[in-house]
């Protein structure tokens, strides 16, 4: 297995940035289509979890737009079809805190989707 294939890692990248641009935006059109739409696929949230694309765009789309600043960005891509993507992250409504996002991405014929995502605070 090839670890950051240098073009498998920068699709991936891309993806991830077009998905973050899309979270800040709360273009939840867009963000579905970052989603692996399979029933199989897992969101973790702050206070909240959803099992399954369907869950996933009804979560999204009850929520509000917000900002946040990424730190410490980790992509690694596992041969030609699989990433994470590991992030941390601050906003100002949380002051103190530390978040922490991690991301599995497939490739899929349609791009690189997000098969599972958790998405967690702790004290900074």
């Amino acid at each position: 297995m090839r670890l950051n294939d240098p073009a498998t890692l920068q699709a991936v990248e891309e993806a991830f940035a077009a998905y973050e641009t899309a979270l800040l935006a709360n273009d939840n059109a867009t963000l579905a289509g970052f989603f692996l739409d399979s029933p199989v696929t897992l969101r973790y949230g702050l206070a909240d979890l959803q099992h399954g694309y369907d869950e996933i765009v009804a979560f999204r789309a009850t929520q509000a737009p917000f900002s946040r600043r990424l730190e410490r960005t980790v992509i690694t891509t596992y041969g030609l079809d699989a990433a994470t993507a590991s992030t941390l992250f601050r906003r100002d409504d949380a002051p103190g805190q530390i978040g922490r996002q991690m991301q599995t991405w497939v490739r899929t014929a349609d791009g690189w989707k997000v098969a599972a995502a958790h998405v967690s605070m702790m004290d900074g």
